[in-house]
């Protein structure tokens, strides 16, 4: 009677421990059917992430009939929005646009950071890799990068360039390259690309350092002049337009990445899906032809792949922003 009693109570015991376990499967078997999807973009509208986030995010949907819904959170040099999807729910629901900026080199440059890349987020799928350029409005006298060389070493702190914000690899782009070319140009950071845009275009600023997405429609409607570009190569979306290494400065490469990242603790099967279907998308002729035509340069990777690049960066920007002296209260 008691054996009896026993074997009953067992599996009543067991049956919602049972029934739970497969509920959470289909729950996540059926991701992401339940709900939208929120892609928190870290930057106002305009700038490079929020091109590309819209992008992925309209893709994905058209692709997928998923409901995938951009949401800009920017501030603080794209930490704002990071923060924000470091504390949400590691459902899968909640993913965000995250690049070198505020996942490699903010975290050297903030003092008071609230979340750890590496501990707090997790790498879901490379989406795209982009060079800096430099550029002046087309009216501008600079009409080369030397121009710009020659009047900061006259003029030490006359020269202007604007960014996205402080603490971005495109502000340190031009702190590097103060170093590198022994000058000394005042940084003016904005809250996003495309204010700091809009200052170099009514010449309250002399320069701009930018990603090329944000500034590859203005450069093609003749209204920017790209002086040179950061990167070890030159880009595709401007062929003609010199590296700095090309311009004398040897070695000098400086580029940004851009990607999804979720919470920590998401579920791996989350994770892959995402993975798989941003690659898909990758793997297309269209999103290829969307993305170049955008400035940057489309590349897949596996999560582990991506997660060792976040890894990587992080390290390498620890001693490129120490050795800029720059730091961020």
């Amino acid at each position: 009677m008691i054996r009896r009693q026993l074997g009953t109570l067992a599996l009543a015991l067991a049956f919602p421990l049972a029934f739970t376990a497969a509920t959470a499967h289909a729950q996540t078997a059926a991701y992401p059917a339940a709900k939208p999807i929120r892609m928190i973009v870290p930057f106002p509208p305009g700038g490079g992430t929020d091109i590309l986030a819209r992008l992925v995010a309209q893709k994905l949907t058209e692709a997928n009939h998923w409901t995938v819904v951009p949401d800009n959170r920017g501030g603080a040099g794209g930490t704002i929005g990071i923060a924000e999807a470091a504390r949400a729910a590691p459902t899968g629901y909640d993913i965000v646009m995250g690049q070198k900026d505020n996942m490699v080199v903010a975290p050297w440059l903030y003092k008071n950071l609230s979340y750890n890349p590496v501990k707090d987020l997790t790498a879901v799928a490379h989406v795209a890799y982009t060079p800096v350029v430099i550029v002046t409005q087309a009216n501008s006298k600079f009409k080369s990068l030397d121009d710009v060389v020659k009047t900061a070493r006259a003029a030490p702190d006359t020269v202007t360039y604007g960014s996205p914000g402080n603490g971005t690899t495109i502000h340190l782009a031009g702190e590097i390259f103060n170093g590198a070319a022994q000058i000394k140009m005042r940084h003016v950071p904005y809250k996003g690309s495309n204010a700091a845009m809009m200052d170099v275009l009514a010449g309250n600023v002399d320069l701009m350092v930018s990603s090329v997405p944000s500034a590859l429609a203005q450069i093609k409607a003749g209204k920017l002049r790209p002086l040179a570009v950061t990167s070890a190569k030159r880009s595709t979306s401007l062929p003609e337009t010199p590296t700095v290494a090309e311009l004398g400065y040897k070695g000098f490469d400086v580029s940004t990445w851009y990607g999804l990242f979720v919470p920590a603790k998401t579920p791996k099967d989350v994770i892959a899906t995402l993975n798989t279907e941003v690659n898909k998308l990758l793997a297309t002729p269209e999103m290829k032809a969307a993305i170049i035509a955008q400035g940057a340069e489309p590349q897949a990777m596996t999560p582990e792949q991506f997660e060792t690049l976040l890894k990587t960066d992080y390290e390498k920007w620890k001693g490129i922003v120490q050795a800029s002296g720059a730091t961020i209260e």
